[in-house]
Order: C-alpha cells, then structure tokens, then sequence
C-alpha cells in the first residue's frame, strides 16, 4: 500500500483523493473498453479506419521485426505486471486503489500503439468467401463474445480496475474475488484465452500478417497460461489443484 496519508483505505482519505481515483479508474476502463472494441475492427477486417491488413506494405523483415516487437512488449508487460510479486513492488510507487488500472492504462497504450503502428503482411495464406467466409466470420465473432464473457464470469470490473476506484472512493476494504467454478469456467478453466484463439485464427480472410498475430499471440498464450497456473496454485493450493484433475485448461472436453 501507498504510504500517502491522502491515499491511505482506512476511510481517511480527503474527497478529492476519492474523486481522482474514481475518475483515473473510470477513464482508464472506458479507454481500455474502446481499444477493445477497436482491436475486434481491426482483426476482423470491420468498421474500423486501419485494420491488421491496412496500409502499403514495407520492407518484410523490417515489417516482421516492428510486428513482433510490439507483441513482445505486451507480452513482457502483460506477464511481469499481472504477477503478485510484482504487485507489491509497485504499490510501493503507485496507490494501491489504481495499481491494476495503471496496468490496465498500459495494457491499452501498448495495443493501441499496435494496431496503429502495425507493418502489414497481405499476401494470402487463404481466403474464402460466400456462406463459408460468413460462417467462419461468425465464428471469430463468437470468440470475442466467448472472451468478454468470461471477464463478466470473473469479475469483470474488478479485473480492470473499476471495482477496486469504486471500492476506495466509497471507503471500502477492497477483496480479491474468489474462485468459483461456474459457467463456462465448467468446462474449461480458461475460457477467455480460449476465446481470444478462436477469434484469433477463424477468419476468411488470412494473410501473412495475421498469421504473424495468430501465431505469436498463440505461442504466448501457451506459455502465459503455464505461469498463471502456478499462479492459481499459490493463491488457491488444493482447490484449484482438484480443479485441474476435472477440467482441461483450454478444450472443452470431459476428461
């Protein structure tokens, strides 16, 4: 916790430290929700001015190292600030009530960055139209959902920083949800990165530069959920362990 007095949970704190908080964690939700929402335009190819396959395409090695450099600096901030040890240390710098909306700020500034600064690949690996193409963008489409409803099963505005600025601004202990195996989390044990993966790869329309995406985002993902699960064991210890014997991480399949 923030040794500022003016930021201190214990009901202390002066209504203008109540009020920012509450206002940098609802701006910084409304950004990332924004940036969300574009990221789906510029996957799939819909609405959105710029997309993952807009703009005149550049040197292929300089384009690969630019794409690749922005998915590793995600992947490096996503991982190392996600983790508890981390937490604490930064908390040291940054109030506690805003440390995940800070991540969350990152978070966003990071995929904005990319999608605006992305080197585009077109050349196709595959491209199917008609009632397939629509079938497979449906599809894609089905993942973002599958994705943001796993948030809501989670929580969702704890995890992205709203509840903890809700929870100081009216003088509330803030707690770490606990974990509950409901709904989609029945079959799987993540079905948010499942989402994004389908997402990801069911696309009418694959060039070398979303294959790039795909296939970096996928190689992360597998070694992200690795560290989570050590994670989950640590804060769950048997529970989440008997979780793991019942429900595979990412396919959902009864064992």
């Amino acid at each position: 916790m923030s040794s500022n007095p003016s930021l201190a949970s214990d009901g202390r704190a002066s209504p203008l430290a109540r009020a920012a908080v509450l206002a940098f964690g609802t701006v910084t939700y409304a950004l990332s929700l924004a940036t969300f929402c574009y990221l789906i335009g510029w996957v799939t190819g819909l609405v959105v001015p710029k997309t993952i396959d807009s703009g005149a395409p550049g040197p292929v090695g300089a384009s690969i190292a630019v794409d690749i450099g922005f998915l590793a600096l995600f992947a490096v901030q996503h991982t190392i600030m996600a983790r508890p040890g981390f937490k604490q240390r930064v908390t040291r710098l940054v109030p506690e009530p805003i440390e995940r909306s800070v991540f969350v700020l990152l978070t966003s500034l990071i995929l904005a960055a990319m999608a605006w600064q992305w080197r585009p690949l077109p050349e196709a690996v595959w491209s199917v139209e008609g009632p397939l193409g629509a079938v497979l963008l449906a599809v894609s489409l089905t993942g973002w959902g599958i994705a943001l409803l796993a948030t809501f099963l989670i929580d969702h505005f704890h995890l992205f920083g709203v509840r903890q600025a809700l929870s100081f601004a009216a003088g509330r202990s803030q707690e770490e949800p606990e974990f509950r195996e409901i709904s989609l989390y029945k079959v799987c044990r993540h079905p948010l990165m499942l989402g994004l993966l389908i997402a990801f790869w069911a696309t009418p329309s694959m060039t070398v530069g979303h294959l790039l995406f795909a296939g970096v985002t996928t190689v992360y993902i597998a070694a992200a959920l690795q560290i989570e699960e050590r994670t989950l064991i640590a804060m769950h210890g048997e529970a989440y362990r008997d979780y793991q014997r019942r429900v595979r991480m990412l396919l959902p399949i009864p064992r």
